[in-house]
């Protein structure tokens, strides 16, 4: 195997859905903190790893793959000892890419960076109230997902549940998830809780995102 590197800041959930995917796999990686307020992310350095200048960007023996969705199902394909994580039956992983289609569009794009870009680079302090319907439609459809399997795309943990879970529990800086409207998704973000890796992974970079948007002192409008 060889040298796996991982570029990112711990806040950012689709960076947080690598690192719960590495850990899923018990690989050893090297994280570098890149300053996304520094613009480090846009030195010649990182460039060449990431002409866009996003992150994550993971180097696998100093092969760069790009976007948080290809890495997880690159890590997955590659590195694991079995394909619970990355199904290869086409039907049961069409179910797993919808879910990851899904979060990328709708829960990460729509929901969730639509709300947050502005807080936080442009120093917006008003929040629509459509930003926080779009919120909770998210919850309500992953709710649907979970009506009958205790994950998202079925009856086990797949990369689809560990790319959802860091945008569904970043969005909780606007709005929680009640357990009386949506029961299966609460019951399945305690479920992933559990997970041994889940903090270290997950939970202590939505500590850091909830508490910099809450630093915010935002505004719900109607």
């Amino acid at each position: 195997m060889g040298k796996i590197v991982l570029y990112g800041i711990e806040a950012s959930p689709p960076v947080r859905s690598v690192l719960l995917t590495l850990n899923a796999l018990d690989l050893p990686y090297e994280f570098i903190d890149v300053d996304l307020f520094a613009k480090a992310n846009k030195s010649e350095e990182f460039l060449k790893i990431n002409p866009g200048g996003t992150v994550p960007a993971l180097l696998d023996d100093g092969q760069a793959i790009l976007d948080s969705h290809a890495i997880i199902a690159y890590l997955a394909s590659k590195y694991g000892k079995d394909d619970s994580l990355y199904p290869k039956d086409l039907v049961k992983r069409s179910v797993v890419d919808h879910r990851l289609f899904f979060e990328a569009s709708m829960a990460f794009e729509r929901a969730l960076r639509g709300t947050t870009k502005p807080i936080i680079f442009d120093n917006e302090t008003n929040v629509p109230q459509q930003k926080i319907d779009n919120i909770t439609e998210v919850y309500g459809i992953v709710n649907k997902f979970l009506q009958d399997h205790p994950y998202v795309a079925g009856d086990n943990l797949t990369i689809a549940d560990l790319s959802l879970i860091t945008s569904i529990s970043s969005m909780h800086a606007y709005i929680d998830s009640d357990a009386a409207k949506y029961p299966n998704l609460v019951a399945w973000i305690k479920r992933l809780e559990q997970l041994p890796y889940y903090e270290k992974a997950n939970g202590n970079g939505t500590k850091q995102l909830i508490e910099l948007i809450k630093s915010k002192n935002i505004t719900i409008v109607p």
